[in-house]
């Protein structure tokens, strides 16, 4: 009986922590909130590595884009990226406020929208990839984390994952090239 309770108390404890949200803002810092369609109106680049399911570095990847304001609260991107192994991608988005610090965004290799909320120099979304248009099986969701830095660049954070399992991960630096 005894061990049945330390193991139970035990449990409760994990999931307990599991399921506590932590406060984003408190750990990267305070002031304005990020607003991803000021940062990526104009041309953006970024370099970055795409990490297997254990977090090892499997490939690099870059990008180049140009994103176009339509008023204040919606933005046009073409994104260019290139893959390490040579092959491209181009995604074409749109995304635009939704509320206030909220943001919604479409693509053209997306299914369904993307939900997204900036708190302090934070911007986190997720969204799914069809890998595949029309083959629903081969989707992947991209948890997406977006950090303002001091410099004026953005550090994304992104993990993959099918089924709930993560499968990779890709870490990127972008920096604005010149306004639009």
């Amino acid at each position: 009986m005894r061990l049945f309770l330390i193991t139970l108390c035990v449990a409760i404890s994990l999931i307990a922590a599991c399921n506590r949200k932590t406060d984003a803002s408190k750990s990267i810092g305070t002031g304005p909130a990020f607003d991803p369609i000021a940062f990526f109106d104009g041309r953006t680049h970024s370099t970055g590595v795409i990490e297997d399911r254990s977090g090892a570095p499997a490939e690099r990847i870059v990008t180049d884009s140009h994103g176009d304001k339509d008023g204040a609260d919606r933005l046009h991107m073409v994104q260019h990226l290139l893959f390490q192994d040579g092959t491209t991608q181009v995604r074409d988005w749109t995304l635009w406020r939704s509320g206030p610090d909220r943001f919604d965004a479409t693509a053209n290799d997306m299914a369904g929208t993307a939900k997204g909320e900036s708190q302090g120099g934070l911007f986190h979304w997720q969204w799914v990839l069809a890998r595949s248009p029309g083959n629903w099986l081969m989707n992947v969701t991209m948890n997406q984390w977006m950090y303002r830095m001091d410099d004026g660049s953005v550090t994304i954070r992104t993990t993959v994952s099918k089924f709930g399992f993560i499968v990779a991960g890709v870490t990127e630096q972008f920096v604005r090239t010149e306004p639009s």
